[in-house]
């Protein structure tokens, strides 16, 4: 099937305006119903640096940001040097004429130089003007009409006066004239089916905070920690209409402490973070496991170790997730998909939380929490299933209130504070069922035993609730693919384009890593010729997992630990790489972003070398 889709990629200096000139341009694709990916690679300066946004439009879904480039927009010389050989057989690269010198473009690609002083003459000749002359020849080339431009502006510049919207369109309108008297239109323009615009452009973060709230979310918790903030600067953002409490704290420490706090006290509560402050957070967990508090914990990972990487994604925190907090207790560790999965999982995580008084940790990355793609609100359930679990609203008529009463299920009736009648001690140390803490003078073998045995039967009821992993692809392909989180997509189409080189392959993707459900993962795993599991980072943590719970061991590791995400194809890549070596045990493939500077380098793919 093929499929229409144009990739354009913005670069410059942090300051230089790639985002709203991004923005302008993705709010045009929306409202013309076309789908879209966004990947913002950004450095940890306010100014200065490189900053690469890269925007993939297509007529279908589109689940990554690519792995072909149609245009460059180069705001500085820079930009230019670095990603003129990235283009694709066609691309055009566009620059202005009065600032920049395009040498060494490949053959076959079209440099396309604005006089931009001569095109803004008419108002003023401002340098922020460029981004508007460029993005007006843009347009033409990608084959829309200047008219939504026109009203993308209107919308981005209408706070600061009719006199800044009118000037912008024109100097976007001399920059449309101006390409399409010297280039004609991409082969896509032609090929586009541009309806009434009916997406919303949204980030996992966003999900996750929106998502919250429509859970019925009421106090959220935070440390300011790239690439997490945006759930913070959500939720501060619309606090009050909302109704949330939102907090920020000295440290995460703290963080953690307030959203128990606030869980125990009645509320729906959460925190997010990423790997470092999540370490800080790790004994607050084991706490709300101990004393059975509902908390959503959200851990959106960047690489490291130690502060890392910021600005760069990563799958390296799965040990850390599941090592938090010392000793055996029970909790979920789910790691969603796709950003309108971020959304629902929301609902999910917190009736899970309550119904089992326990910790839900979520695993999210940069990837998936930071970079946009395009939604259906209609498919957004803005009113979900909210079960708040067992609560206790009296004192019980037939004894006293035990609030950690062994059940057959492991939960034990719960009580908001202030209960008449359901007083009772909750403490860190282990306890017997009226909270008694039996850690001191009179350890109790018996009651230490019970009590662990009660915690954890949660497991298998909370097991129940959680959907088991699932083939996607046909049944008898030669190849299965295995990721877990945020690689969904870019693996989706991996698989496609294995499709059109004749290989069969299908996908294994795991979302609820505890409770685990071992016993189907084994099942789909006995019924797999050869596997192959995708992840970002070294070590290939998930397969370790993976092995520990099913005794199944992959043919392969298919990692990258640069910072960049996969595309798809360097995954297709590697399948067949190890087709060609004869499908070794313990095969090991790395995938690399390139270096742009290399003289080797033409095209977007490190394998063109």
């Amino acid at each position: 099937m093929a499929f229409t889709e144009y990739t354009v990629g913005f670069g410059g200096a942090a300051g230089d305006g790639q985002a709203s000139t991004g923005d302008a341009l993705a709010l045009i694709c929306a409202r013309l119903g076309l789908h879209q990916f966004i990947y913002n690679s950004y450095q940890s300066v306010i100014r200065g640096g490189h900053v690469w946004l890269r925007l993939r439009i297509g007529q279908e879904k589109v689940h990554s940001h690519g792995d072909r480039l149609d245009a460059v927009v180069a705001l500085n010389q820079d930009a230019l040097d670095r990603h003129k050989g990235e283009l694709s057989e066609g691309g055009v690269l566009l620059f202005n004429a009065d600032k920049l010198e395009a040498d060494g473009v490949p053959a076959g690609r079209k440099a396309l130089a604005f006089p931009v002083k001569k095109l803004t003459a008419d108002f003023g000749s401002k340098p922020i003007m460029q981004n508007t002359v460029l993005l007006g020849g843009l347009l033409h080339i990608i084959g829309f009409p200047f008219e939504e431009l026109e009203k993308a502006l209107q919308k981005q510049f209408g706070r600061k006066g009719e006199a800044v919207v009118r000037e912008n369109i024109g100097v976007a309108r001399g920059g449309y004239d101006y390409a399409k008297g010297v280039v004609e239109r991409s082969g896509a323009a032609s090929k586009w089916r541009l309806g009434e615009g009916k997406f919303a452009m949204l980030t996992g973060n966003e999900c996750m905070a929106m998502g919250a709230v429509a859970a019925g979310c009421k106090f959220y918790s935070a440390y300011p920690m790239t690439p997490a903030s945006g759930i913070l600067h959500w939720f501060a953002s619309h606090a009050s209409t909302c109704g949330v409490a939102v907090k920020q704290a000295e440290d995460e420490i703290a963080v953690a402490n307030m959203a128990i706090g606030a869980g125990h006290a009645g509320l729906r509560s959460m925190c997010a973070t990423s790997g470092g402050g999540f370490a800080l957070m790790t004994e607050a967990i084991g706490e709300a496991s101990m004393f059975e508090t509902p908390v959503v914990i959200v851990n959106v990972m960047r690489a490291g170790p130690s502060t890392g990487v910021p600005t760069k994604t990563e799958q390296a925190d799965l040990n850390q997730v599941l090592g938090a907090s010392q000793g055996d207790f029970p909790r979920a560790i789910i790691a969603p998909w796709t950003p309108k999965d971020c959304f629902h999982t929301m609902a999910e995580s917190f009736n899970l939380a309550e119904r089992y008084q326990m910790p839900v940790l979520l695993i999210s990355d940069l990837q998936l929490g930071e970079h946009r793609s395009t939604i259906d609100p209609a498919e957004l359930n803005w009113r979900p299933k909210i079960d708040r679990g067992e609560v206790v609203r009296k004192a019980p008529s037939d004894g006293p209130y035990l609030r950690y009463k062994l059940t057959p299920t492991g939960v034990s009736p719960r009580a908001y504070p202030g209960t008449p009648g359901t007083l009772y001690v909750s403490g860190t140390d282990e306890h017997d069922e009226q909270g008694i803490l039996i850690s001191d003078v009179f350890t109790h073998p018996p009651t230490r035993k019970a009590m662990m045995d009660k915690r954890m039967r949660k497991m298998e009821y909370a097991l129940k609730e959680c959907p088991a992993p699932k083939i996607e692809g046909p049944a008898d392909a030669e190849i299965t693919l295995i990721g877990w989180g945020s690689t969904w997509g870019v693996i989706q189409e991996a698989i496609r384009i294995l499709a059109e080189r004749k290989i069969r392959a299908n996908q294994l993707q795991f979302k609820y890593i505890l409770p685990f459900h071992r016993k189907e993962a084994t099942a789909i795993l006995l019924r797999c010729k050869k596997t192959l599991v995708v992840e970002n980072n070294w070590t290939g943590q998930f397969a370790t997992f993976l092995r520990g719970q099913t005794s199944h061991t992959p043919g392969g590791l298919v990692l990258k630990y640069d910072g960049e995400p996969f595309e798809p194809m360097q995954i297709a890549d590697a399948v067949e790489a190890y087709r060609k070596a004869k499908c070794p045990a313990d095969w090991r493939y790395e995938a690399e972003t390139p270096d742009p500077y290399e003289k080797s380098f033409v095209g977007n793919h490190y394998w063109n070398k």
